[in-house]
């Protein structure tokens, strides 16, 4: 993951840096944030983890976070020149790994999470002016995910092996990235963190359970990179 941020930021310095000093000016795709409505569809990558509070510190649940792999569409309503209104519904398909405390067998122990997101972001985008064929923009709004692999309304829990999560999650979302204005289309790679405001956890039939009695909640925490083209 952080390869591939160090990448990102020196390709957007890079085509920054030769747009600014080019005396090339060009303009590709000149009329495009013109349009009232516009459609497109992104790739991208995604880590997810948690931000999980416990009623006792000294025994911390472990998270290893994998990478994922997001895609989906993009509405985009333009408001002006510099704000637009975006939906991206999208599936994200997620992996995290969690080592609870106190087991001494790893069967016990390691919970695999893998979740599968309908996930659904309303943003307001805002963007800067154009310079030739670049344009900085923030992004930032909310959304809703449904998670098709939940288990949540399993009646087996931790005991049998079955780690439990909600349905529904609720978001919010703040990013940035750079609009390209290529010769035939706009390329937007965009950098998102996505902060959930619903506790996910399913907790154990058993109120003492060892897996869940001790946390508090269990919020998604994921970085977002998205390769968008309209």
């Amino acid at each position: 993951m952080k390869k591939l941020l160090f990448v990102l930021i020196v390709c957007f310095t890079y085509q920054s840096q030769a747009q600014l000093f080019s005396k090339e000016r060009v303009l590709n795709r000149e009329n495009i944030d013109k349009k009232r409505w516009s459609w497109g569809y992104y790739l991208g990558f995604n880590n997810y983890g948690f931000n999980t509070r416990y009623k006792e510190i000294n025994a911390e649940v472990l998270v290893t976070r994998n990478m994922g792999f997001n895609v989906g569409l993009v509405g985009n309503l333009r408001i002006n020149d510099y704000i637009d209104l975006r939906l991206e519904p999208g599936v994200a398909f997620a992996n995290r790994t969690l080592a609870f405390p106190g087991f001494s067998e790893e069967f016990e122990a390691t919970r695999e999470v893998k979740s599968s997101y309908v996930h659904i972001p309303l943003l307001i985008k805002f963007s800067s002016k154009r310079i030739n064929n670049f344009k900085p923009f923030l992004v930032g709004g909310a959304s809703i995910s449904h998670n098709l692999s939940s288990n949540e309304d399993n009646p087996d829990d931790n005991s049998a092996g079955e780690f439990r999560m909600k349905t529904n999650v609720v978001n919010l979302e703040v990013g940035f990235g750079i609009d390209f204005y290529l010769e035939y289309f706009k390329f937007s790679p965009s950098i998102r963190g996505v902060f959930g405001l619903t506790d996910e956890l399913v907790r154990d039939n058993d109120p003492n359970s060892p897996w869940t009695s001790n946390i508090a909640h269990m919020k998604s925490r994921g970085i977002f990179i998205n390769f968008t083209f309209q």
